[in-house]
């Protein structure tokens, strides 16, 4: 008699989310899935421990994982209190930090396919997460730090700088008042001292400035890629304009320009 496979969803995640099965974390596939898995397994060979292994494909033709375990933001709000911690900042700084090194080698191979309509490989890309937000960060339960990050169907090549805006964007956080508020964050005036937390922790030499400009230069090309794959028909991002995704970046780009001036010196 085969036995019953027991299925807990996971929480969070926009676009179905995952399951849990025998301790391997179960996602449904798309075109990109080989191109991440290509990529999660030269991490595992450099022994990157700050993502999930990729293990293969079940008979549902979902993707399996394996777990990090941890506390997540799950889907409630405010975040919980290590979201907008110091700790955060440095963790998640030093994350980004090793992840650049370990894939400055890694070339995917041609051909490769990615969600996200971007530009193509060129010379001093990495391939990028893309997504490392608190949204998909795994926080140790002992609150000891961050164990790394899950959901890589973004990861995609761009310039290093890019990849460190989101990630600047996401967790100094500079994203709209009104949207951060909502996750737990009010210190609006810690953001120049957060900025310079999350960057020195990154290893960065280069001009605030600089930052802030790929900062806007990528949520303006974040924005132009959710609704160019909402207008053409998925679902996932359809949701994410439908629900005001789009409007809140927006108004996030409005709000930066307005606060330049107090980053600067930071």
């Amino acid at each position: 008699m085969m036995a019953l496979v027991h299925e807990r969803r996971l929480p969070g995640g926009n676009a179905g989310g995952a399951v849990l099965v025998d301790g391997t974390v179960r996602r449904t596939s798309g075109l990109w899935t080989p191109a991440i898995h290509e990529l999660l397994r030269h991490l595992e060979v450099v022994g990157f421990d700050g993502a999930p292994r990729a293990i293969g494909f079940d008979e549902a033709g979902r993707e399996v994982l394996s777990f990090l375990p941890g506390a997540t933001v799950g889907e409630s709000k405010p975040w919980p209190p290590w979201v907008h911690s110091t700790a955060a900042l440095t963790d998640v700084g030093d994350w980004l930090r090793r992840y650049h090194a370990a894939v400055a080698d890694f070339l995917p191979s041609p051909g490769a396919r990615w969600r996200m309509p971007g530009r193509s490989w060129q010379p001093g890309d990495v391939v990028g997460h893309n997504d490392a937000a608190p949204y998909n960060a795994v926080w140790r339960r002992d609150d000891r730090g961050l164990v790394g990050f899950i959901d890589w169907d973004f990861a995609a090549p761009c310039a290093p700088l890019f990849d460190l805006a989101f990630v600047v964007f996401s967790w100094v956080p500079l994203h709209a008042r009104d949207v951060v508020a909502a996750e737990g964050f009010t210190d609006f005036a810690s953001r120049p001292r957060r900025l310079r937390l999350l960057l020195d922790a990154y290893g960065y030499s280069g001009s605030v400035d600089d930052v802030l400009s790929a900062v806007r230069v990528r949520i303006a090309e974040h924005i132009e890629g959710i609704q160019a794959l909402a207008d053409g028909g998925d679902p996932l991002f359809k949701r994410l304009v439908d629900s005001g995704s789009v409007d809140g970046l927006a108004r996030a780009l409005v709000e930066l320009d307005q606060d330049s001036t107090m980053y600067r010196g930071s």
